[in-house]
């Protein structure tokens, strides 16, 4: 039989059973759309950690004496040539900054914590945290400001404000302590409170001169594609063969891993739904099936031929998941932008989003990979699901069915 009858012979066939078809087309469309909600969800959980751990003073791709992760003092450090710029052929760089980060105590007239003290060019931060913090006073004028910029918890655990004097006592380059005062210009509001209680920051200058080296100890670089970290990442290993060249994910091993594990759980989330789509789509089949033995056997008995009876029956399957498949994406789509709009708040459950390394507004992400994954997967089980409940219909004998 010409596939474009059998075609219109699956297509009227779907209105002849409206409340049945229209129950499966329902499920259909609630899985694809669960589907891609719960993928954009994912993505940007995933993303989120991507981004805080690239944001967190690393970048992308860093620079590192050899020995410093070990141990992170002055010594670990080296030198950069003046006027130095990042020359990475056929890669676009988002920005480059170099840094003095080494243990320090800092004390107030009330208390003492240990923190690392961080010596930055403020004009360079914009692949940092720093560049989107919330900032109560003053932000570092430039390298030579010799102020510095603390979290707003730290502020609290050393209960002082901005304006205020604080001691920093730090090792220098031979070894001996350094002990000097310094004065608050403001304190930083970060997404975790981890962040505020470790990081002090002061102009990269005013540090070196402190540490007695014009010296710095690492340079952390952020490209604008990921698709660039790679050859960012070699490209500075051919130039600096002295010097530990790392990635995101060396110098972050935990996010890299959780990264790698959301891909993971998208696949196995699909499959769940899927899954319980595919027993429910071919139990409605067989039923179907059964619903339709005499009119399968009056075909058969009339001349259609087995291979056409299949084909009617997958394409009655695949007309039904092609319609639910895109009205489940476009409705998956549609709650996307909604959510897009505030996010999803998780500020109850601050303290684990933070040890997650996520900010407490959650931020669907959703990509068109994904979208045309859960389609053609979709598509394909839909037709996969047909295939039984077709062989059923095949093995009807025909006078048997006439009978009945």
């Amino acid at each position: 039989m010409p596939f474009k009858l059998l075609l219109q012979l699956g297509w009227r066939n779907l209105f002849r059973h409206k409340r049945r078809n229209f129950m499966l087309l329902l499920a259909i469309c609630v899985a694809v759309a669960g589907v891609v909600v719960m993928n954009s969800l994912i993505r940007g959980f995933q993303f989120d950690m991507q981004e805080a751990a690239v944001a967190n003073l690393t970048g992308h791709v860093k620079m590192l004496a050899p020995g410093y992760l070990d141990d992170p003092n002055i010594e670990k450090s080296f030198t950069l040539v003046k006027d130095w710029q990042p020359h990475l052929p056929g890669v676009e760089l988002e920005g480059w900054a170099p840094r003095i980060r080494i243990p320090a105590v800092i004390m107030s007239e009330r208390e003492t914590r240990g923190i690392q003290l961080v010596g930055i060019d403020p004009a360079r931060e914009n692949i940092s945290f720093l560049d989107k913090v919330e900032l109560a006073g003053d932000m570092l004028s430039d390298a030579d400001d010799r102020r510095v910029v603390i979290g707003k918890e730290l502020a609290r655990q050393l209960e002082t404000e901005v304006g205020r004097r604080l001691v920093i006592i730090t090792q220098g380059i031979d070894g001996r302590n350094r002990e000097a005062g310094f004065r608050i210009a403001g304190t930083f509001d970060a997404d975790g409170k981890g962040l505020e209680k470790l990081f002090v920051f002061t102009g990269v200058t005013a540090l070196q001169n402190l540490v007695d080296a014009e010296v710095i100890t690492e340079v952390s670089i952020k490209v604008v594609s990921q698709l660039d970290e790679s050859l960012a990442q070699q490209g500075l290993a051919d130039s600096f063969l002295d010097l530990d060249v790392l990635s995101w994910q060396q110098l972050e091993p935990q996010a890299a891993a959780m990264f790698v594990f959301a891909d993971s759980a998208i696949f196995i989330w699909f499959l769940v739904m899927m899954g319980a789509l595919i027993f429910g789509l071919m139990n409605t089949l067989i039923t179907a099936v059964m619903e339709r033995i005499k009119e399968f056997g009056m075909l058969r008995a009339v001349g259609m031929r087995p291979r056409a009876v299949v084909v009617q029956v997958v394409v009655e399957s695949t007309l039904i998941m092609l319609v639910g498949v895109v009205s489940g994406t476009l409705i998956g789509w549609l709650l996307v932008l909604w959510l897009s709009d505030g996010g999803i708040d998780l500020s109850a459950y601050a303290q684990g989003v933070e040890l997650a390394g996520m900010r407490s507004v959650l931020m669907p992400r959703l990509l068109v990979e994904d979208l045309l994954l859960v389609s053609s997967l979709s598509l394909v089980f839909g037709i996969l699901a047909a295939l039984y409940p077709a062989r059923r219909a095949v093995k009807i004998n025909p006078l048997e069915a006439l009978r009945r």
